[in-house]
């Protein structure tokens, strides 16, 4: 818990900044600058140091403190920690504060977090009844793994300067090269050869000196963090000779230890891919497409079992007329048909570790629909319709069961329905898995549904039409070293243990299980704003993803305390070939997105720059992600720039309702139906049919990480931005420097002129001394607790007993006279604060 400094004192005043000098919104870190009657004018002689610790705002001086804090919603500054106790660990900036925070937590009676060379926190703490292993268990469970200390020193007692404050320059250097450092109670050497082996290759990535690790220490115990362990990985395949779809780098994570490495290690096998041609193959097996092995492993590894996140719903209402269930049930029956995709299971081969499809023969004989459901209102409608988009057992991918259908039927007291007709209000329900469906699938879905119900018949098939499973084996036999060497442009240099600077309401320990729980706020752009996006957009020769994802990356700059470097995921239809277009199945990339911004260019530049990075990537958005993250030996499960995602949506208002032989079927989507399938997801969606050209943008959160009022801060923040950019000053916007433009809502401007005016909001207390106010608040909160040193405390009434005590003694003792000015030289304690 951070704890609140206050307010401004009188006829003082403050602001908080960021490293460019702009003010900071509620929530955001920045340094405190302090104006007012208390500023002195300079050093004498000393300009330099004058120009370090005063800075000129509207005219008045302030002080630099030094001091990282943050505004409350409440208007209170909160204090964070010191700018030169801020450490930056691979790229990411961490607050050593929080961190010890945590350490607090855990009953130890003091603790100080530093960074140790450039690879390395270290926790030092005070006492002996804690272990380094029961203090890294607490961290875990608590704190993002790039935050866990990769040691802990306990000692007897911190070192103190004069101060009473921990003297960093005299605690003891951690010895890393000390492999056995390890909090293990025995040291066990290696028993085999795979184990000496993989013993040898921990010895040469940490560095040890003694080559004694015990093969039950945990890597992360003696001295190994995140990126060593890549480097780790990347021996293991260079010698062992596998690649991660073999064996990933999460179950080595697991089991960090050289004994369970041995037994992982000592279980591949290895496999020659054979080349396939690129044909109509008309084969029933073969291995998964790239987007099928994404979503099929994504779903497996980094969710929870116990909601669904790739359930893809299409429902429609009756409108007008009549619709026959049973001419539906045989159209479904026909798309099975046709499209393989739509009866194929998918596998895990334990022979060779990849993902397979096979298709299932005759299942479309068989398919019937499932009872039918009754609703009496919108309200029940919605939660039928949401619990089919979580149910974890709608599909089953192991028998090939990937479309869901399902007929709802309004009930009511007046209503007599015919069982094989459908009518106004009913829904027919289509679900499919996203490993089988895509947003591109929907139109060839609803075309072929019109044929075959219209002409309640078998949809004409050729007989060597490709099939989804065919363009499987074609995309893996692709040459793709081009696009392997652009990709690995890209990404260059980038530190993949780099997170985003959200502002997050807590976060995600290693040990948390993942939920699909989703916050999610809707807005729509004002005609004028939208216009104006469009137009912007025609003028500079852009597209509108293109320039919805400029302003996006300008948004998580600002919102993210500048941070510059940025990637995020961005999906791509990826239907690159003619012969694409018309496919059912899932073809959708998710690609890096990385962009290092200049803050000190305009929106215009930035524009331009986005425009330049799509355009480059647009020839190689076939390169598979699972490749790209190979090159660069990460796992999809544990990517950063995968969990913060951009999508643009150019959808039809009309061509989405079905018309079955004059029946006329509307779509509809139920509410609270989002699912939160990454930390943080944008969507644009632009309806370039509607009477205003209407864009509106949707922003989803996951409930693990976000309150839904942070995501409504969130979005507002967003809206701000647009407004700025596209609204009636967009003109000299768009022309100003990207750290200049501000994503502050009125209630931060409010908050930070409350700081910065802060004489009149304590003018009440002007007229009391010091004395006089602690007496006061003695006697509103008596037994309120006032001091705390270690195990000791006094409350207020206690500390104003001491106080009285003391005054009392001066006075008869010393014959103290009212006004004189007494020195006093007291160790740090209790009684300092008293007699004070």
């Amino acid at each position: 818990m951070i704890i609140p400094i206050g307010r401004p004192l009188p006829y003082y005043k403050c602001r908080v900044h960021d490293e460019y000098g702009q003010p900071t919104m509620v929530g955001q870190q920045g340094e405190l600058l302090v104006g007012g009657v208390g500023v002195f004018a300079g050093y004498l002689g000393r300009d330099d140091l004058t120009i370090e610790a005063l800075v000129e705002v509207d005219d008045q001086m302030y002080y630099r403190t030094g001091d990282l804090v943050r505004i409350g919603i409440n208007g209170l500054i909160y204090y964070i920690g010191r700018k030169d106790y801020q450490v930056k660990l691979h790229g990411q900036r961490i607050e050593a504060g929080e961190i010890e925070r945590c350490l607090l937590d855990a009953h130890v009676t003091a603790c100080v977090v530093v960074k140790s060379d450039d690879d390395h926190l270290v926790a030092y703490v005070q006492g002996s009844d804690n272990s380094e292993e029961s203090l890294r268990s607490h961290c875990s469970s608590r704190l993002p793994s790039f935050m866990i200390p990769s040691m802990f020193i306990v000692l007897d007692q911190l070192p103190l300067n004069a101060n009473g404050k921990v003297d960093r320059k005299r605690l003891p250097t951690p010895n890393f090269s000390i492999a056995n450092a390890s909090t293990e109670t025995s040291y066990q050497a290696p028993c085999t050869e795979m184990e000496q082996r993989i013993h040898d290759i921990w010895c040469q990535v940490l560095q040890a000196v003694a080559k004694n690790i015990s093969t039950t220490a945990s890597f992360f115990s003696i001295g190994g963090h995140s990126l060593l362990f890549i480097q780790l990985y990347h021996h293991y395949q260079s010698l062992f000779s596998f690649d991660n779809q073999m064996l990933g780098i999460a179950p080595l994570l697991k089991k960090a230890t050289i004994s369970e490495h041995a037994k992982l290690l000592e279980t591949i096998k290895y496999v020659n891919v054979k080349s396939k041609a690129w044909e109509t193959l008309q084969i029933s097996e073969g291995p998964a497409s790239f987007a099928q092995e994404r979503i099929y492993l994504d779903e497996q590894v980094r969710f929870s079992q116990k909601t669904a996140v790739y359930n893809e719903l299409l429902a429609f209402r009756v409108k007008a007329g009549s619709v026959s269930v049973k001419r539906f049930e045989r159209a479904v029956r026909s798309i099975l048909e046709k499209h393989t995709v739509l009866r194929t299971c998918l596998f895990f081969n334990n022979t060779d570790g990849s993902v397979m499809q096979s298709i299932v023969h005759d299942f479309h004989k068989t398919f019937t629909l499932p009872t039918q459901k009754m609703f009496k209102d919108d309200i029940e409608l919605d939660s039928i319709l949401h619990e089919i988009i979580i149910n974890p057992c709608l599909f089953d991918l192991s028998k090939g069961r990937v479309l869901y259908c399902e007929i709802l039927r309004h009930i009511s007291l007046n209503r007599n329905f015919q069982e094989d007709l459908l009518n106004t209000p009913d829904v027919v329900l289509l679900a499919f898995h996203h490993a089988a469906f895509d947003r591109s699938s929907a139109p060839v879905i609803f075309n072929d549904v019109r044929v075959a119900y219209n002409t309640d018949s078998r949809l004409p098939t050729e007989e060597n039409c490709l099939q989804y499973i065919d363009y499987s084996a074609h995309e893996r036999q692709m040459d793709m070293s081009i696009s392997h060497e652009f990709w690995q442009s890209q990404i260059d240099g980038y530190d993949f243990n780099y997170n985003l600077q959200l502002p997050y309401d807590r976060h995600r320990s290693t040990t948390h299980e993942r939920s699909s729980d989703a916050h999610s706020v809707q807005f729509s752009l004002s005609n004028d704003v939208a216009m104006a996006f469009l137009a912007y957009a025609s003028s500079h020769k852009v597209t509108l993803f293109q320039l919805a994802l400029a302003v996006f990356y300008e948004f998580l700059f600002k919102l993210c305390n500048n941070q510059s470097d940025l990637c995020v995921a961005c999906l791509n239809a990826n239907r690159y070939r003619p012969e694409l277009e018309d496919l059912v199945g899932m073809f959708v990339a998710t690609l890096p997105y990385r962009l290092q911004l200049d803050p000190h260019r305009s929106f215009d530049e930035l524009v331009q720059q986005v425009r330049e990075k799509c355009l480059s990537i647009l020839e190689h958005s076939h390169y598979p992600l699972r490749y790209i993250l190979a090159d660069s030996r990460q796992e999809q499960a544990s990517t950063s720039f995968l969990e913060i995602v951009f999508d643009f949506i150019t959808a039809s208002l009309s061509n989405n309702e079905l018309i079955l032989d004059g029946a006329q079927l509307e779509p509809i989507a139920p509410h609270y139906s989002q699912v939160a399938k990454f930390d943080l997801m944008l969507a644009f969606a632009y309806y370039p049919s509607s009477e205003n050209k209407k864009i509106s943008c949707s922003l989803i959160c996951s409930q693990d990480l976000f309150d839904l009022t942070t995501v409504q801060i969130i979005a507002d923040r967003f809206s701000v931005l647009l407004q700025q950019l596209f609204g009636s000053q967009r003109e000299a916007s768009t022309k100003r420097k990207l750290h200049e433009l501000s994503i502050m809502l009125p209630t931060d401007h409010d908050l930070c002129r409350q700081l910065n005016d802060s004489g009149e909001y304590n003018s009440e207390k002007l007229n009391y001394t010091l004395t006089e106010l602690f007496y006061k608040q003695t006697m509103n909160q008596t037994q309120k607790l006032a001091i705390e040193l270690d195990d000791q405390s006094l409350t207020y009434f206690e500390l104003y007993y001491n106080a009285l005590l003391l005054a009392q003694h001066l006075v008869k003792e010393h014959h103290v006279m009212l006004g004189e000015i007494i020195c006093q030289c007291v160790e740090r304690s209790l009684s300092m604060v008293g007699s004070v």
